[in-house]
């Protein structure tokens, strides 16, 4: 097993490296629409007309461990959020489940209300440590978005079961919801839930969409390509089982 994902990473360099090379170039192809992404601006631009703050999860796992991937795809896009926030001036509130964030999270918002000329709205006691463990965590923030005025609710990272009691508090409390996680029996629950959903592997796309870095876009692009050639295998391997 080891050796057949050294030989796929091998046969995806190249790849990489050319469609990379084309997105500097600006020839890259359009990537696909995914609307959870699209909305993102939308859900700063509701805090900016009503004056309330936008609640922020970056899901419940730390970094250093099994799930750090979907840890930093919440963090990506929670700095794509703060840019826009801080650009209107726009307070945010984010929890975190797990103490490795904390730092992590202060310093993506301080930097972006700083770099955007807003210093003063950046409030430390707004990024906050709720609980260590999954349930007390999800107890935590729905005591957050019943008892403080907010415009809407992003959770994108690593979610369990939990996700369905933030998102129906959210849901209850007709506030806007954005949700996102990669563990295939999370997906129904921020289905049921959320207006907006990143599914899957849709959650580490949001440097691609958001920031448009040429590897990331490069990246991306290779995902897809790979995909699209295993599809193409398994339909060629079964064509030729039928023809045998």
């Amino acid at each position: 097993m080891a050796t057949l994902g050294l030989v796929l990473l091998l046969a995806a360099l190249p790849i990489l490296f050319f469609l990379t090379s084309r997105a500097k170039a600006g020839k890259a192809a359009p990537l696909r629409p995914l609307k959870g992404l699209q909305e993102l601006s939308g859900s700063v631009e509701r805090s900016a007309e009503t004056g309330l703050p936008l609640h922020i999860s970056v899901g419940v796992a730390g970094v250093g461990g099994a799930a750090t991937s979907e840890t930093w795809a919440g963090l990506t896009l929670l700095a794509e959020l703060a840019d826009k926030a801080a650009s209107c001036h726009v307070p945010l509130v984010v929890t975190v489940a797990d103490p490795t964030v904390l730092p992590l999270a202060q310093n993506i918002v301080r930097r972006a209300y700083a770099r955007n000329g807003a210093p003063e709205v950046y409030d430390a006691s707004s990024i906050r440590f709720v609980a260590p463990t999954p349930l007390a965590y999800a107890v935590g923030v729905m005591g957050v978005l019943d008892r403080e005025p907010l415009s809407g609710n992003v959770m994108v990272g690593s979610f369990g079961d939990e996700v369905l009691f933030m998102g129906e508090t959210g849901a209850r409390l007709g506030m806007y919801q954005l949700a996102g996680a990669s563990e295939p029996t999370t997906l129904p629950l921020i289905q049921a839930s959320a207006d907006d959903t990143l599914l899957g592997e849709e959650i580490f796309a949001g440097g691609a969409y958001t920031r448009r870095l040429p590897i990331q876009i490069g990246s991306l692009l290779t995902a897809d390509w790979l995909r699209w050639a295993v599809i193409l295998a398994m339909v060629l391997l079964a064509a030729a089982k039928l023809v045998a």
